[in-house]
């Protein structure tokens, strides 16, 4: 028997919630067309989970301060994080090399303006978490796609003779690696980041790895941090964070791991004056000290979620390609089974069904169309509804 209670359904609304407060501006985006009542938003990536108890207590402690003034990360903070890295990942890192950054879309901003000129190339594997476009293309840079493979089981995997091509080019002097790869939950091999790193190092190439869903993988996955396994680390700024693990997005808490003191300089000088809340390194310490059974029972909960849709796409909506995620919470559906419009596809579920996703193309422009993204960490009986109102508008 859990000690947690992950079936419990919190009412979001009136939070401020980006899914579940603000339809009639997703409306105006194009983002749907159908925001009520009764809609279940299943996009964004953050969790309708209670947070850990041990970081409620932690914001109660910090409240009931009563003075909330400029802070600075304690000695604890920086001993939370590292212990944590090496007791789960068997990764040293040392103080000195942790820069603290109020985001991690802010931390690849920020190295994008540090480390490139406009005009330059970023690097990406499309289909990839969109915000890393909009960063680029919105701070006057050029994406550089390296197109993951798909194969027929659903698997992606790096186009690694494409990568190095496209490495070797002068104007593409940086890449975001996403691992695990968001939206399609793969775990980069130990040999594919090996590969990866190497070329980048080959050709002066910087990488910035967004490793913040690396905590949440299943029970028969391994995740290993680049920084770890890459023969090299001094070219590699590393994404981490509390927020997917443990449901804090909004205390916006990203740690990123520069070894290298001269990048580290660079890196801190376009970030400026970063300094994290009294709420939020009082979650960092309470989240990495004291929350380790919590995340151990999320991702025995999580697995089982997963595998009941997995299980039920296949009874229910056998067209429909999905592979399980080695990671993350996250589920990259193929729906061009039915030879659907994509128009239809999203009509059928954002409108009939009243369930909002993430369409493909937002990942992938070019070949991202009948794909969706849904995001699993939800209570299990909100995510068996969903489902079961998406099936009934596929029934034939």
């Amino acid at each position: 028997m859990m000690k947690y209670n992950f079936d419990e359904i919190i009412d979001r609304r009136g939070s401020g919630s980006v899914k579940w407060d603000f339809g009639e501006k997703l409306k105006a985006m194009g983002f749907t067309e159908r925001f009520d009542d009764d809609t279940l938003p299943l996009f964004t990536a953050d969790m309708d989970i209670a947070v850990p108890p041990p970081i409620v207590n932690a914001m109660h402690r910090t409240a009931d301060q009563r003075i909330y003034g400029y802070t600075m990360a304690p000695p604890a903070y920086y001993s939370a994080v590292i212990d944590w890295f090496e007791r789960r990942h068997n990764w040293s890192i040392r103080q000195e090399e942790i820069v603290f950054c109020p985001g991690t879309v802010h931390a690849v901003a920020t190295a994008i303006r540090a480390f490139t000129e406009p005009g330059e190339g970023v690097i990406i594997q499309r289909p990839v978490y969109y915000p890393f476009t909009a960063e680029i293309e919105g701070n006057g840079r050029v994406v550089a796609n390296n197109q993951m493979i798909l194969n027929d089981e659903g698997y992606y995997s790096p186009d690694l003779e494409d990568f190095e091509k496209t490495a070797q080019k002068p104007e593409n002097r940086l890449f975001i690696l996403c691992n695990p790869h968001n939206p399609s939950g793969r775990i980069f091999s130990n040999t594919n980041l090996k590969e990866l790193s190497r070329i980048c190092a080959k050709h002066n190439v910087l990488i910035v790895a967004d490793e913040i869903h690396g905590d949440l993988i299943r029970k028969d996955s391994e995740f290993v941090p680049l920084a770890k396994v890459a023969d090299s680390t001094g070219h590699i700024l590393t994404c981490t964070a509390i927020n997917k693990t443990f449901n804090t997005a909004g205390l916006a808490a990203t740690n990123v791991v520069i070894s290298d003191p001269v990048l580290r300089k660079t890196f801190l000088r376009t970030l400026g004056n970063a300094m994290p809340s009294p709420f939020t390194y009082n979650a960092v310490i309470a989240a990495y000290n004291e929350c380790e059974d919590w995340l151990e029972e999320l991702k025995i909960y999580l697995d089982g979620t997963i595998d009941w849709v997995l299980e039920f796409l296949s009874k229910e909506m056998p067209k429909v390609k999905a592979f399980r995620p080695e990671g993350t919470y996250i589920l990259w559906m193929d729906f061009r089974g039915y030879n659907l419009a994509a128009e239809e596809i999203r009509k059928r579920i954002y409108v009939d069904a009243n369930v909002i996703l993430e369409s493909g193309t937002m990942f992938d422009p070019d070949s991202g169309s009948g794909f969706e993204r849904v995001c699993l960490a939800s209570p299990r009986p909100m995510i068996k509804e969903a489902f079961e109102r998406i099936a009934a508008q596929f029934t034939e």
